[in-house]
């Protein structure tokens, strides 16, 4: 206790005013000026440790609640501020302790009001896609940050832009790379724009994998990347020098909606464009179809990382048709997605994303290896899907390497085109998952983490079922 200050005005001035007492009377009750209490109410003076025992022994006050700790209501309030709702008004961290520690009845109510408004959020979210997957139309919406609304524009349309794979083939044959592709484009930039790549320590740039001086007309680029991942920061800052004008046409059509949006998706789009110029289109497409769609023969002939040929592997298919509609999903170990894509847009209402059983969580029990799975939703559509963990930037030896998942898959209808297909079982059992939890209506699922909002809850204390969550 003595190790450390111990500020509780405002809980000392809420048991004084629990009992009815003047600042005179209460500093009379514990032997100290009228002044002094004043001070430690507010928060200027500590509370020592005789006065810490003269208060638990003459207003029965336990030591343990004038030590208490505000942090987890500061934390779940600035919870509450980061909605987008409310990211404008998000208050330092002084005035989030001062209404957690000042009246923490009401910033549990305003925490608990929050919590009931995401919970109503999610629910109406889901119903919205159900009542979408089904037919209908909805108006139901609910706030979104800039990354939210590039997320949905990038993951429900065609994973194609024509006007930059077109851009991209005539700056392929500008370069004439040949097997150096990183050198050809470190020699256009130093020759036509006067730019100069460097690789720096990490020392150096601990916090950016790219950087361009503009000053010194130098770009920096990060030695915790791999060789294929410095060739694609590379390759995103020459194009968005070299094609500009194409990226910009691409970003107008999107018709987002604020300045933060256009700037996430004009990155996407330099992604894009990286893509089609390490691996072009024409060349990438006779190779892909050559080799049956297999993934590790395509990242060795072009050079580039497993996750840069499957994100390719998706922009294949042409509107006008032409090539197998793969869908692409990359997830963290936690579960998060971040990152989907697809030749029709990602199909969320038939194939979700949201399922535990499918094979993409699974991979990061065997790093490295790849898993080849047929899996069936409940309205009878199968998928080929194909997942294998990723590697991220390269730590230091004291730091946990980043490591993701990533899941691409097609209709099974696709599949005997790909060299995957001989990995399936004879039989070709499909794995049975569902869009999300919450809308899935499998019975005995042991997988389920969520009830669904479809059907009420099964509350039989004579029976319960396999599922964590039984429902009728």
């Amino acid at each position: 206790m003595a190790d450390r200050k111990i500020f509780a005005g405002p809980r000392i001035r809420r048991i004084r005013n629990a009992k009815g007492l003047t600042q005179t009377a209460m500093a009379e009750g514990l032997g100290i000026s009228p002044s002094y209490l004043n001070l430690i109410e507010r928060n200027q003076r500590p509370l020592t440790v005789q006065l810490i025992l003269k208060l638990a022994s003459v207003y029965d006050v336990e030591p343990e609640e004038l030590q208490a700790e505000a942090g987890g209501s500061v934390a779940a309030l600035r919870e509450v501020f980061s909605d987008p709702l409310l990211s404008g008004e998000l208050p330092g961290d002084q005035e989030l302790i001062e209404v957690a520690e000042g009246a923490p009845n009401a910033a549990a109510a305003v925490v608990k009001l929050f919590r009931a408004y995401r919970e109503q959020a999610e629910r109406l979210s889901d119903l919205s896609e159900l009542l979408a997957r089904e037919g209908h139309a909805t108006t139901l919406s609910s706030a979104r940050l800039p990354v939210d609304e590039v997320r949905e524009i990038f993951e429900r349309r065609p994973n194609h832009f024509a006007t930059i794979e077109e851009e991209a083939e005539t700056f392929a044959q500008l370069l004439q790379p040949g097997d150096d592709l990183f050198g050809a484009l470190k020699q256009w930039l130093r020759r036509d724009y006067g730019i100069v790549v460097k690789v720096l320590p990490v020392a150096t740039m601990p916090n950016w994998r790219r950087r361009y001086d503009r000053h010194s007309q130098r770009l920096f680029i990060s030695e915790r990347l791999s060789p294929f991942d410095q060739l694609r920061e590379v390759a995103m800052e020459a194009c968005l020098i070299r094609m500009q004008v194409a990226i910009a046409a691409e970003l107008k059509s999107l018709k987002l909606g604020s300045d933060e949006a256009r700037r996430l998706a004009r990155f996407e789009l330099a992604r894009y464009a990286a893509h089609a110029l390490m691996m072009p289109h024409q060349a990438f497409a006779s190779a892909a179809q050559r080799a049956r769609y297999d993934v590790d023969v395509l990242r060795s002939r072009f050079g580039v990382s497993f996750e840069q040929a499957a994100n390719r592997l998706t922009t294949l298919h042409r509107p006008s048709g032409g090539g197998i509609p793969f869908f692409m999903m990359e997830i963290d170990n936690a579960g998060n997605r971040f990152r989907r894509a697809g030749a029709q847009g990602f199909p969320h209402a038939r194939f979700g994303g949201g399922c535990p059983k499918l094979p993409v969580h699974a991979a990061f029990a065997q790093p490295g290896q790849i898993f080849v799975e047929a899996v069936e939703m409940p309205d009878g559509a199968e998928f080929l899907t194909i997942a294998r963990t990723l590697e991220g930037p390269q730590g230091a030896f004291s730091e946990r390497p980043r490591r993701t998942a990533i899941l691409i898959g097609c209709d099974i209808g696709f599949g005997d085109e790909t060299v995957y297909a001989a990995a399936l079982p004879g039989s070709r059992t499909a794995t049975p998952v569902g869009t999300a939890c919450r809308l899935c209506e499998r019975v005995g699922c042991l997988a389920r983490a969520e009830p669904p909002v479809t059907r009420p809850l099964g509350l039989d204390e004579m029976a319960s079922g396999l599922s964590a969550f039984d429902f009728q």
